[in-house]
């Protein structure tokens, strides 16, 4: 096997005096920091955009981009202008190349963690797009070669970076509330065509030749070499439809319901999130009745070890939503431009305690807190790479995210309830 940059940091880091976490962060010149791309469908295009417009502002730079559909990959070596070197299908060259100082991942959700585990080996730091993983115990292989390696990774739920909800968490640990005792959030779109039927491009496959536009690298798309999703034949429903299959995601609960939970967690349980207790949950394919194994109406309630519940729903027949509330014992939070808290009258004398620098007067029932600026979610990780600023979602809080989500997925699809073991930190059904 040829001695590689990554296979040479994996055996030696132990030994030398530069050990990997220090090495990879040495950026480039003037602190550039080189990216690439790994995934540009998409959300991984509309990454790589991002990146090639603020090249100048975020003095950043785009060396590589990699997917396994040639059309896109062109796409994608046109749109960030690297040579045929810096565009390949093989994302081990991009983890090869020392001049990669942090990667994009923005593959279908069964590929996330692989390469993000062996990213970080390779002394790079990570932006992974949600959900963290497709499977728990993905999510906790993560976290641990987070802790392991030493290196910054960003999960991708932006709404993580909503300055209201750093707001909301610095206001429930002041105890302007009250204790909370359960929270809501809801992500509802409608279509004619049926959620997630994205179009298919005729005439692909695997059977092209490997320089056509056409071609699809298939069995590495799947990834069951490494057991990452079953070995099936060619199916072109299946890759550029992958969303309605359980397969290599978790529908609606991983693509959307996880942008709701991870924001509420950071709010209530802190900037770490917090590991459920208890997930239940309901729903079914009742309108959408295509090729999908996935549910079109989806509801989750997670209970937690600190006596909450945060209740949660997706539902792809009819748009009209729930909007983030948090309600706590004294006051009821509500989210618009900023943040409006609402005393409930039972304790209206403990609300004007806490909340006495907004209220204008005594018998003012209600107060607010503005909506601040922040930076973006990865202008973010810039800052955490460079300089240690602190992440909008962390690994601790993209993976107990992660866990409470997928027990949804699998309460739903088990039709069993289920807790969370934490000295084992496994799921039980009950």
């Amino acid at each position: 096997m040829p001695i590689t940059r990554r296979r040479m940091l994996t055996a030696t880091a132990g030994s030398m005096l530069l050990p990997a976490v220090s090495w990879g962060r040495v950026l480039g010149s003037n602190n550039r920091l080189n990216m690439a791309v790994i995934g540009t469908g998409g959300m991984g295009t509309g990454h790589l955009r991002g990146l090639v417009n603020d090249k100048d502002k975020e003095n950043i730079d785009v060396l590589g981009v990699c997917d396994v559909y040639r059309r896109r990959l062109n796409e994608a070596q046109r749109i960030a202008k690297v040579p045929d070197s810096g565009a390949v299908m093989e994302y081990e060259r991009i983890l090869d190349n020392k001049d990669v100082d942090a990667v994009l991942i923005a593959t279908p959700d069964h590929w996330h963690t692989k390469m993000a585990i062996e990213a970080m080996e390779a002394g790079k730091d990570v932006y992974v797009e949600k959900p963290l993983s497709h499977t728990i115990e993905q999510a906790l292989a993560c976290r641990d070669a987070v802790k392991r390696t030493g290196r910054t990774l960003q999960v991708g739920p932006q709404g993580t970076s909503d300055s209201r909800f750093w707001a909301a968490r610095e206001a429930i640990r002041d105890g302007r509330i009250g204790p909370v005792t359960w929270s809501q959030g809801a992500y509802c779109r409608n279509s004619r065509g049926g959620q997630f039927n994205w179009p298919i491009h005729p005439g692909c496959g695997p059977e092209n030749a490997k320089d056509s536009d056409d071609y699809v690298w298939w069995d590495r798309w799947l990834g069951h070499e490494h057991g990452l999703a079953p070995e099936i034949p060619w199916n072109e429903d299946h890759f550029f439809r992958f969303r309605k299959y359980l397969a290599y995601n978790g529908g609606l609960a991983t693509d959307l319901m996880y942008h709701r939970l991870a924001p509420l967690l950071l709010a209530i349980e802190g900037h770490d999130g917090a590991y459920p207790k208890r997930v239940v949950a309901s729903g079914g394919r009742y309108l959408e009745k295509d090729e999908r194994d996935i549910p079109d109406t989806f509801f989750m309630m997670v209970d937690y070890p600190r006596e909450h519940t945060v209740v949660l729903s997706s539902v792809m027949t009819n748009d009209d939503t729930w909007p983030y509330i948090i309600r706590g014992r004294h006051a009821t939070m509500e989210f618009g431009d900023g943040i409006e808290m609402h005393q409930q009258r039972p304790w209206a004398r403990e609300f004007r305690e806490a909340n006495g620098d907004l209220l204008n007067s005594d018998d003012q029932t209600s107060c607010s807190m503005p909506r601040a600026g922040r930076r973006s979610h990865r202008d973010n990780f810039f800052d955490a790479v460079r300089n240690g600023a602190t992440l909008a979602c962390n690994v601790d809080l993209g993976c107990s995210t992660m866990v409470a989500i997928k027990m949804g997925v699998d309460a739903w699809h088990q039709d069993k309830v289920l807790r969370w073991d934490p000295d084992t930190e496994t799921v039980v059904a009950s």
